[in-house]
């Protein structure tokens, strides 16, 4: 066997090596890069959540008053008597600028002397309630804070289909850091002894403590 022929089995494993090693050092940049503001995000507020009856804030609670004209009172008498529906439109572009609040399309449960309409978003509560019989408006908000609102943006809580969607995403995308960078820990563990070792103690530390700690 020549040498041109012996070293080229060789040749041809070093430049699979190296297109696999540009591919998914190409992949893992990316999806960091796709994934660091957000991994912070996560990150920062997964240890406010772990302490967050130690750094709660004080709620702060808003109550405002209003009475509806007597045209948008008519039109709220046109609406069902049980069950939900989303208040006319005029009805909620009144009662969004009277109230500085935003009501939008939101389902509103209706009853013959009241319509009720919760609220709630990120880091707040928020309420309506209408008497149908006097147009009296009472809206309550209770705002509890910066970190509460980073800690529903963490769990998605009342934020709505758009932030599901980021998070299902950044989820993808953590999903395929994760693996190419458990794929080029394997390319270079030859060099890299003590690779492994680690890696395990990243597997082994976690089951550990949820085994021995976790009842």
């Amino acid at each position: 066997m020549s040498p041109r022929s012996a070293s080229t089995p060789d040749l041809g494993r070093q430049q699979r090596r190296g297109f696999w090693l540009r591919t998914l050092h190409q992949w893992h940049w990316i999806s960091s890069a796709v994934c660091m503001v957000g991994m912070l995000l996560f990150a920062v507020t997964g240890i406010t959540l772990n302490h967050a009856a130690k750094i709660e804030g004080e709620p702060r609670v808003d109550n405002r008053v209003a009475t509806l004209p007597a045209p948008l009172l008519r039109a709220l008498a046109g609406g069902p008597d049980q069950g939900s529906a989303p208040l006319q439109r005029e009805v909620a572009d009144w009662l969004s600028n009277a109230l500085d609040a935003s009501i939008g399309r939101r389902e509103a449960e209706w009853s013959e002397s009241e319509v009720y309409l919760s609220m709630p978003g990120p880091g707040h509560d928020a309420w309506l309630s209408i008497d149908r019989g006097s147009g009296e408006v009472e809206y309550e908000r209770t705002d509890r804070g910066a970190i509460s609102y980073l800690n529903d943006l963490h769990k998605g809580r009342n934020t709505g289909p758009a932030w599901g969607w980021f998070i299902d995403i950044f989820a993808l995308a953590c999903v395929v850091f994760t693996i190419t960078g458990l794929l080029l820990l394997q390319m270079h563990a030859r060099q890299r002894p003590t690779t492994w070792p680690w890696v395990g103690l990243g597997l082994l530390v976690p089951v550990l403590l949820a085994l021995l700690f976790i009842h």
